[in-house]
């Protein structure tokens, strides 16, 4: 099995600072998005992730984010099977305590 990237939190941040190729997905469903995600994020609930990847760009890196990592990492395991460039958020929105939009 490949091994996919984890990032830690700040990790995370200092990608979207300074990688303009980034593009962070949030895998979680609609209600926990409602909580609040991360500026800038596309939210692709986990299901709709098959449909989704069609219409994405195998030149950009995307970081996967959910509750506590589990669904990103599965996630990221999908797409990289597909070719993407990918990373898991480690810990997930629990362990997010940069900014976040409602």
């Amino acid at each position: 099995m490949d091994h996919i990237n984890e990032l830690t939190p700040h990790e995370v941040e200092e990608v979207m600072e300074k990688d303009t190729n980034a593009v962070i997905i949030d895998v979680r469903e609609d209600e926990e998005v409602a909580q609040g995600m991360i500026e800038h994020a596309k939210h692709i609930p986990l299901n709709k992730i098959p449909q989704a990847i069609k219409d994405l760009d195998k030149n950009k890196h995307y970081v996967l984010v959910c509750r506590s990592g589990g669904r990103s990492m599965n996630a990221a395991l999908y797409m990289d099977e597909h070719g993407f460039n990918v990373s898991s958020m480690a810990g997930g929105m629990l362990e997010w305590d940069g900014e976040v939009i409602l």
